[in-house]
């Protein structure tokens, strides 16, 4: 199966089965899904609270962006977005 295009009009999504949440525990957000947990840094805690079904890769990156003091952060946000379609994590309409 070939890698989804994402470009800047594409939309993201948790995918089905995965959930975002806080850990305390962890003392940070993990992605829990039927077969583990991933533990998140805070980059990608940003990006995937966004990734709603609902905005585009574009105004996730402006959305970021404005949060960091207007830092371009468009190669990071695709560069995890390519990531964590490529584990499943990630939905790309």
């Amino acid at each position: 199966m070939s890698e989804p295009v994402i470009d800047a009009a594409s939309v993201a999504r948790i995918a089905r089965g995965h959930r975002l949440q806080y850990e305390p525990a962890q003392d940070c957000h993990v992605l829990l899904y039927p077969e583990g947990m991933v533990t998140l840094n805070e980059p990608a805690t940003e990006i995937l609270t966004r990734c709603d079904g609902q905005r585009s890769v574009a105004t996730l990156c402006e959305l970021i962006s404005a949060e960091f003091g207007g830092v371009d952060v468009s190669a990071d946000v695709y560069e995890f977005l390519r990531l964590a379609t490529s584990h499943g994590w990630v939905v790309i309409d």
